[in-house]
């Protein structure tokens, strides 16, 4: 083991001994003791209080690198020990001191077999946590009858003492005494998370090749311009004149006009912020000027005011269809999309139309990226459409050297990756 993890499993002093000796037991991938350790998801979810080493931190971490002194029995000893923790429950995306996720140190360390365990248990857990949405626990008759009503004292047969009331102030003291301590991973990227109807309430502001809200949230970026010049090129293959083009979101209008270029004949937008709605008409923005030059015929540009949930059900009822659509909006989950391209985008796409999106989901993390490229394909397919992913190289360092990263004075960073995946959509069959 030629890498500094590999040195010893990362244990403090004030770590519970249940929790030390389930990390002892992954750091040596003793698949025995391991299994027996286990008794709840709880034990293998235990992370060490200061260090945050979990169970899967330590069985991936002292393999260290690879070097000559591998074997293969090593290695299966390992996926075992991984696989094990991960079908008791164990967080594929538990932070540790270092903000390091388990498949974090898999990738770091060069350990695909194990880096691929990590993203297959987040591609479950979050398939799961897709079923489960909405879904509400139902209240059982028997409970009712088991508990007391509010107020209702306990019944004591004769010859029974009644039991000794703890005063709820001394009971709370007790516990928090027996309470051990608890993990608190590192302070990145915890502000207040931002929502679509924030976002909509919130005032924005066009500088220096950037969008951003007041509370200094990059919205769009200027570096996004190959990305989208690549979408329009995937969208619409031979440059056709003539096609119906549907984008919901207008942002900086960096994709709006490069389709105005392609002399379409429907181009609608649908954008929600009534700032950003203003800045469209203004001079600054270029767009009206950019579509009045290149656009077929007057009336085939239009702006839909307001959110795509509403005026997407419009555009449905009134027969709209297109043979392009990209969807790039701000402050909105992976809920949203999938409900966009699993309601919307049967009735709106042509049969031979292609569908894109801004594929931002979990930009910030690498694995976190391909649990979301994994998921949004499984949807995807659900949905009845085919995607091919186009990996397109994007050079932040670089960028940034060039001053052409436009990052400075921004909050909030949607992405930190090195390539990007660019969906391009079609119907199955």
């Amino acid at each position: 083991m030629s890498d500094n993890d590999s040195i010893s499993v990362r244990i403090s002093e004030d770590c519970p001994p249940q929790i030390q000796r389930m990390l002892t037991a992954a750091w040596a991938h003793d698949v025995d003791t391991v299994k027996k350790l286990i008794d709840t998801p709880e034990v293998a979810r235990g992370q060490d209080p200061k260090t945050g080493e979990s169970p899967l931190h330590a069985a991936i971490r002292s393999c260290g690198a690879p070097s000559e002194d591998d074997t293969p029995e090593d290695l299966e000893k390992a996926k075992a020990t991984v696989s094990e923790l991960l079908m008791w429950g164990a967080i594929w995306n538990d932070v540790d001191n270092n903000n390091e996720t388990p498949g974090c140190v898999a990738a770091r360390l060069n350990r695909p077999e194990l880096y691929e365990l990590c993203v297959n248990a987040g591609v479950r857990a979050e398939m799961l946590f897709g079923l489960m949405d909405g879904y509400e626990a139902l209240d059982s008759d028997d409970d009712d009858d088991e508990e007391m009503a509010e107020g209702e004292e306990a019944q004591v047969e004769d010859g029974e003492e009644a039991p000794e009331l703890v005063a709820a102030e001394e009971a709370t003291q007790t516990a928090e005494e027996e309470k051990p301590a608890v993990f608190q991973p590192p302070a990145v990227n915890l502000e207040e998370q931002v929502t679509s109807d924030k976002y909509l309430r919130s005032t924005v502001a066009y500088s220096d090749g950037k969008l951003v809200d007041d509370a200094g949230n990059g919205v769009m970026m200027a570096w996004e311009t190959d990305i989208m010049r690549r979408s329009v090129d995937a969208l619409l293959p031979n440059k056709e004149p003539g096609k119906r083009i549907l984008n919901i979101g207008f942002g900086m209008g960096i994709i709006d006009g490069m389709f105005a270029e392609t002399k379409p004949a429907v181009h609608h937008i649908i954008e929600a912020h009534p700032e950003v709605l203003e800045y469209i008409s203004t001079p600054e923005s270029k767009f009206d000027s950019t579509w009045e030059e290149s656009g077929p015929a007057p009336g085939a540009y239009r702006v839909w005011e307001g959110k795509w949930q509403q005026i997407g059900l419009q555009l449905l009822e009134e027969g709209h269809v297109y043979d392009a659509i990209y969807f790039d909006t701000f402050g909105e989950d992976y809920g949203q999309l999938r409900m966009f391209f699993t309601e919307y985008i049967p009735g709106l796409l042509d049969s031979n139309g292609i569908f894109g999106f801004f594929n931002g989901l979990g930009a910030d993390r690498q694995i976190c990226y391909d649990v979301y490229t994994k998921v949004s394909e499984m949807h995807l397919a659900d949905a009845g459409l085919d995607v091919e992913w186009k990996e397109i190289p994007v050079d932040m360092k670089e960028l940034a050297e060039a001053d052409k990263d436009g990052w400075e004075g921004v909050k909030r960073r949607y992405w930190t990756l090195d390539t990007y995946r660019l969906p391009v959509c079609t119907f199955l069959g």
